[in-house]
């Protein structure tokens, strides 16, 4: 398995916290964060890309997908917030060549929570253990 969740929470985490220092950022998935303003992002898939194995199947490539949500509680101004710092999670992601493939409002069980849900998606070459920039954009499925 190629695994790239460290570096791709790290860049996020550097990147929110930098303009919201407040902010708590996780990578466990959650309904009703601890703290505000939050953001939740995990490795939602990470298969094998087909069309690069090898005649033992071996794993060459992976096809990555990772979930961000972002939630502001502000009496006022929540959704700019949350705008706001989806906004940076997204220059981050794509700046790693990440492919967004979906970003909606998605409406929280406590109103007085505004919550916004992105994907990325990106197929990852073995080699970016090794320090290699092998990060490919998904264009289409």
């Amino acid at each position: 398995m190629i695994d790239i969740e460290n570096m791709v929470i790290d860049k996020v985490y550097k990147a929110v916290t930098t303009q919201y220092p407040t902010a708590f950022v996780t990578s466990e998935f959650t309904d009703t964060p601890s703290k505000f303003p939050c953001v939740a992002i995990y490795e939602g898939d990470n298969s094998t890309y087909t069309k690069s194995q090898d005649n033992e199947l071996r794993e060459h490539h992976a096809t990555v997908m990772y979930e961000v949500q972002v939630f502001s509680n502000k009496t006022s101004g929540r959704k700019s917030e949350a705008k706001n710092i989806l906004k940076i999670v997204d220059e981050t992601l794509q700046d790693i060549k990440f492919t967004r493939t979906f970003m909606n409002p998605i409406p929280n069980q406590d109103k007085s929570i505004y919550r916004y849900i992105a994907r990325y998606e990106a197929v990852v070459g073995q080699g970016i253990a090794k320090g290699n920039d092998t990060i490919y954009p998904m264009y289409r499925r």
